[in-house]
């Protein structure tokens, strides 16, 4: 299985839209209040995303507001090095800023936001290049976005109602993070959002906290796919693989133990490889196989982005795949 090559004709075309921060990371072993030096990286779920597709022969194109600065500058660059196209709006605010504290049991890793008055949490659909989202085989975006402002709930909901009534397809993953809101303000926020939705994402345990689902992951992708007419729901579930509910069917895939560098972004890369492995017109197991052997190929990397090739994850997939089980 080659993955994707896209030698036959044109490139499918992704447009993502969300946040993007610079991460700072002390190193291995060193404390945020010990260290004397900081590694760089540039992280967003929707960038992230942008970036696994990207790299796997998808046209890509990230969508944001950013201020006119060094900072914003920087974060331009740390996408475009990946061939994602950064269209950016420029507005007043900073840049969002993040600090990752990485560490093993008992301590854990800990990450420190600092995204107040971001740019982004103002940008609205006239400041931002709609025309991509309408042209684009898919749009992607996550439930981070709208946790942000109510101003960005707004232009989430009018982006998805652009691309649905232009026939674009649209990929969303509610990807819940606590230190924005309640289970219950983002059941409120997003449900509304789940109409315009063809293909749905979501971990297993935010299926629970958020949307008060219970049983198996197999049982909550099919009904989240009926009540809400999605073409396809995915349900992740960590060490325990994913499963995917399409017309009908439920497939199932096993995760892939790895020697893990740096998890930040395997999520992302899943949904990266998921939507590249959709794009190329692979059947919905072979999305599920590049979208686990991206997220697993991503874990050895530092950073938030999967810098990976098309080579690698077709490795992966045909010869060291035996946690990919369907």
């Amino acid at each position: 299985m080659s993955l994707p090559a896209f030698d036959d004709g044109p490139r499918p075309t992704l447009a993502t839209f969300g946040e993007s921060m610079l991460r700072y990371s002390p190193p291995a072993g060193e404390r945020l209040e010990t260290a004397d030096e900081l590694a760089v990286h540039v992280g967003g779920a929707e960038s992230n995303v942008a970036v696994a597709a990207a790299r796997l022969g998808c046209e890509a194109a990230w969508l944001s507001k950013l201020p006119d600065s060094a900072l914003a500058r920087r974060v331009e660059r740390g996408i475009r090095e990946h061939g994602v196209e950064p269209i950016v709006a420029r507005g007043s605010g900073r840049v969002g800023t993040y600090y990752l504290d990485a560490a093993g049991e008992p301590r854990g890793t800990s990450v420190l936001y600092d995204r107040e008055d971001a740019a982004i949490r103002t940008a609205t659909p006239d400041e931002l290049a709609v025309d991509r989202v309408r042209s684009a085989d898919a749009f992607y975006t996550s439930g981070i976005t709208p946790a942000l402002s109510e101003t960005l709930a707004e232009t989430t909901a009018a982006l998805l109602r652009a691309a649905g009534e232009a026939g674009t397809a649209r990929a969303f993953d509610l990807n819940y993070r606590s230190k924005l809101w309640t289970p219950a303000e983002a059941a409120a926020r997003l449900r509304p959002l789940f109409e315009h939705i063809d293909v749905l994402i979501v971990a297993e345990r935010d299926a629970e906290r958020v949307l008060d689902r219970e049983g198996e992951a197999r049982t909550i992708a099919h009904s989240l796919a009926v009540e809400h007419d999605c073409e396809t729901v995915v349900v992740t579930r960590g060490d325990a693989g994913a499963v995917a509910a399409h017309d009908g069917e439920i497939h199932e895939c096993g995760a892939l133990e790895t020697d893990t560098v740096d998890p930040v972004g395997t999520g992302d890369a899943f949904v990266g490889g998921l939507l590249a492995g959709l794009l190329a017109d692979g059947s919905v197991p072979e999305a599920l196989d590049a979208a686990t052997a991206t997220a697993a190929l991503k874990r050895t990397v530092a950073g938030d982005a999967a810098v990976v090739t098309p080579e690698e994850v077709a490795a992966v997939i045909e010869g060291g795949a035996d946690g990919i089980d369907r």
